[in-house]
């Protein structure tokens, strides 16, 4: 759209990174939540052994070689199968942040925005365990999507001459572009946010003594702030830090922490789904089948599912979603509901102290979220 304004520009540039991403997320997800699920029928409940841990390869049963190593699967073993199922989740679902990225800069810049916006998304978090992650996130993909399309667009305006023409689009571009994006990701992005996340950090430390409501509002507000982002993942770690040191069965602030922390965790994507089936019109049809997805994503405590919705429209859906995980965690620590799992959602209530409250807060900051959500997208809407 050449005379589109920025803003709508944007929007679109945002909207198809989006709308290529929501299958990974979509499947990723659920394949996710189904290995837990399996996990918690074929291994418990129990938060050492149980299906909270069907990651553990050890754990689930499955055939290893003195060394670690798989060797094979007992396909007659339920835990395998669980096992299996949540890694080809997990599979799925590492592709989503470098997948926006990368059709964001394919959006700005057509092929030759490829492969440097997928560079910079993979750099966001690291993918394959590469050390140059910057632990960056979802926001840091969007940004570094942006770069590495702005770039490629640039790139592909310069006047060469026709020798070197044929080759520009598939070779020179992606080439400069990348270099320009991964430099751009590694040395200006890294540093400040990292920096921004020790300090949150500390600040968290200093505050988990006391005052536990006003942690679990600001709790509340980081989990939902960039939902699995860097902030997001400061707030659990910090919370799973401090349920590794708990040895008392129950009174320990650190368990109630980490039933905020879930449970606000939980309420952005229960909450935006809610929202899909209470006003199907204020949203597209493609956010409406991730709707129906984000009730399994967020009932699993998988936080992702609504980062479709806010990356299509941040304004709104953001500060929604902020207040309402917000509401969520000054009610769990107003109730003192204590959790000693560290994920799992739906699957691991049974783990939780006064579970009809826990779940009463969530429900509490899951329709508030939803009815903020569609009040925000019915301002400045045309009737």
């Amino acid at each position: 759209m050449a005379n589109a304004g920025i803003g709508s520009r944007i929007r679109q540039w945002l909207m198809t990174g989006v709308s290529y991403m929501i299958p990974f997320v979509a499947s990723g997800g659920i394949l996710i939540a189904l290995g837990f699920l399996f996990g918690s029928i074929f291994m418990g409940s129990d938060a050492a052994t149980g299906g909270i841990r069907v990651y553990d390869a050890k754990l689930a049963g499955v055939p290893l070689d003195a060394n670690g190593g798989i060797t094979g699967f007992d396909l007659t073993n339920g835990a395998n199968w669980a096992f299996i199922i949540f890694w080809l989740g997990k599979a799925a679902f590492a592709f989503f942040v470098p997948v926006l990225a990368g059709y964001i800069a394919y959006a700005i810049a057509d092929r030759p925005g490829l492969a440097p916006g997928f560079v910079a998304g993979a750099l966001a978090t690291g993918l394959d365990g590469n050390p140059l992650g910057t632990g960056t996130g979802f926001l840091g993909a969007i940004l570094g999507g942006f770069i590495a399309g702005g770039v490629a667009l640039w790139i592909s305006r310069w006047k060469v001459p026709n020798w070197i023409r044929p080759v520009m689009p598939v070779v020179v571009i992606p080439l400069l572009a990348t270099l320009v994006a991964g430099f751009a990701m590694v040395l200006v992005l890294k540093v400040p946010i990292g920096g921004l996340i020790s300090g949150l950090t500390t600040w968290l430390t200093g505050l988990s003594g006391g005052a536990l409501a006003v942690l679990g509002l600001i709790l509340g507000l980081m989990m939902a702030f960039d939902m699995g982002g860097p902030v997001n993942k400061v707030a659990y770690t910090f919370a799973v830090t401090g349920l590794a040191g708990v040895t008392a069965a129950s009174g320990d602030s650190r368990l109630v922490i980490m039933a905020i922390v879930m449970a606000a965790g939980m309420t952005p994507p229960l909450g935006l789904a809610l929202a899909t089936v209470l006003r199907k019109s204020a949203f597209t049809e493609s956010e409406q089948e991730n709707g129906k997805a984000a009730w399994l994503l967020g009932a699993s405590f998988i936080s992702e599912g609504a980062i479709p919705f806010a990356a299509a429209d941040p304004i709104r859906v953001i500060p929604s979603i902020m207040i309402g995980s917000g509401l969520t965690g000054i009610l769990v620590a107003l109730f003192g509901n204590e959790l000693r799992a560290p994920h799992g959602g739906i699957f691991v209530f049974p783990l939780v102290s006064s579970p009809l409250l826990y779940i009463l807060a969530l429900a509490i900051g899951t329709v508030v979220t939803a009815l903020l959500v569609l009040v925000a997208k019915g301002i400045g809407q045309k009737a």
